[in-house]
């Protein structure tokens, strides 16, 4: 049943079936959405809306109890139904992510300069590539992950921001967020280290283990720049939050402002996984990344650090065997991860390329692990330190997409 309400009458739980006013005076892409947290709640109150129509058979009435925000695991057991995304081939998406992570990463670099000397934030670029970033996860979401988690060492600070905001993405569709919501996580990935360009750049570079003076300098970036998007950019309290917390922790030891469970915001738990995974299987001048498999089954030891359940989430959303992972099989060869089955999480397509019995390279071989047809399968994740392959990427056609987007 659907019922006219005034907008500060809205609740968290409530279902907008739609607005009174056309689609290009108010700031929300769809008009059918479910308020799923107090960031988007805020919106709604202070995008000079009076009145909207919510449908009560999907969402509270305005007689209901006012819930808690949503826990990740409500979010994900009660997601609306999205439109079934068809995915393009993997190839044929690397290309277009090649060039969106090149003007991403230039535009990245543009911003941080421009907050560098002084200037006021002006993420209005960044609202065009969020879009894409979206499109891109929709089309095939291996693609821009796998590329965005290459980087050289000058333009780690810039890619990271990329890399985060599409893991973010990524991840915001595997929680069953909407169309918006994923757009404001993105935004939010985009912009979320923006107070490193206040950092020292000599502290912000170090080839090397910092300090314990020069880590408290470094722990002010997410005030700096959430005190840089709250002055001078128009975006929303979630894409601040995000930049303010994203180094909080579950059990209360983070910073800046040592806040526990959920009284961290869904976003800025979602940014706290992200953040730490792109780091860590990032190469920098002082350490090489981790492998992505090895950085998950590290990442999943760290108790009290990260919501469990957006955890677990996150790791559905870049696989098992993230692309690019080394895998062994049970034939005893090695092979590279191609991309996934969204099906079969453990059964991803592989590229069979070297034998460990003969210890000898093979005429690469393609296998879709969840094929019924397919009887050899992985049995673990192999160390690429331990092998020194140089060419890894080249087997996924990751530095081939690089290449052309030059």
């Amino acid at each position: 049943m659907l019922k006219k309400v005034a907008v500060n009458q809205l609740t968290v739980g409530m279902f907008v079936h739609g607005f009174d006013e056309s689609w290009h005076k108010h700031p929300f892409w769809r008009n059918q959405f479910l308020i799923k947290d107090p960031s988007r709640l805020r919106e709604l109150q202070a995008s000079g809306l009076q009145h909207c129509w919510i449908d009560v058979s999907k969402g509270l009435d305005v007689s209901s109890e006012k819930p808690r925000e949503p826990t990740a695991a409500t979010v994900a057991k009660e997601r609306l139904p999205e439109a079934k995304l068809e995915r393009v081939p993997l190839s044929e998406e690397l290309q277009r992510a090649a060039r969106l992570r090149a003007r991403s990463a230039q535009a990245m670099r543009r911003l941080f300069s421009e907050v560098r000397l002084g200037n006021a934030v002006e993420p209005g670029e960044c609202v065009s590539l969020v879009d894409d970033v979206v499109e891109s996860i929709n089309r095939h979401p291996d693609a821009l992950l796998s590329l965005a988690r290459l980087k050289d060492a000058d333009e780690y600070t810039y890619m990271h921001s990329v890399a985060v905001c599409a893991l973010m993405v990524a991840l915001g569709r595997q929680l069953g967020l909407t169309d918006a919501q994923c757009h404001e996580a993105g935004m939010a990935g985009m912009l979320h280290d923006l107070g490193k360009a206040a950092m020292p750049q000599d502290v912000l570079n170090k080839p090397g283990k910092l300090t314990p003076e020069e880590f408290e300098i470094i722990k002010q970036h997410p005030v700096r720049g959430y005190e840089m998007l709250v002055t001078g950019a128009d975006v929303s309290e979630g894409v601040r939050d995000v930049c303010r917390h994203h180094h909080e922790r579950v059990d209360g030891t983070g910073y800046p402002d040592k806040l526990a469970g959920e009284g961290i915001s869904l976003l800025a738990r979602m940014g706290a996984v992200c953040d730490v995974y792109d780091a860590v299987t990032s190469d920098r001048p002082y350490k090489a990344g981790w492998d992505p498999a090895h950085a998950l089954s590290q990442m999943a030891t760290w108790k009290g650090h990260f919501d469990p359940v957006i955890f677990q989430s996150f790791v559905k959303s870049v696989g098992i065997y993230p692309t690019g992972s080394l895998v062994r099989m049970r034939s005893g060869r090695l092979a590279v991860v191609l991309d996934q089955n969204p099906a079969t999480l453990t059964k991803p397509r592989v590229k069979i390329f070297f034998s460990t019995k003969a210890g000898l390279p093979l005429k690469p071989q393609v296998l879709d692990l969840a094929s019924p047809h397919t009887v050899d399968q992985i049995e673990a994740r192999e160390s690429p330190e331990n092998w020194n392959f140089p060419y890894l990427t080249e087997l996924w056609d990751g530095d081939a997409a690089l290449k052309q987007a030059r």
